[in-house]
């Protein structure tokens, strides 16, 4: 079993339609890696340097930010959703 990750419909540019994939759980900064290694250009989208999360970019666990867990070393295991979901912003 692995984890799953969702794609946002506003990255899946990147990912030439594909909306999951599976990756093998460790931590959240894992799991992005095997991400942005999976598709060109994901890391550009998501980090804006690295081991730093672009601030439109928001990162689930099972529905939990993990901003209010332990931030990109939040441990994932098998069986768990990560979800990509980006800000939006505006007035």
């Amino acid at each position: 079993m692995a984890v799953k990750v969702r794609i946002p419909t506003p990255l899946r540019q990147l990912t030439n339609g594909v909306d999951t994939i599976e990756v093998p759980a460790g931590d959240i900064a894992q799991v992005l890696q095997h991400v942005c290694q999976k598709f060109d250009g994901m890391d550009k989208r998501l980090f804006k340097q690295p081991g730093e999360l672009n601030r439109f970019v928001n990162i689930y666990l099972n529905d939990e930010d993990i901003r209010f867990l332990e931030n990109l070393t939040t441990a994932v295991k098998d069986g768990d959703d990560v979800s990509i979901v980006p800000a939006i912003a505006g007035g």
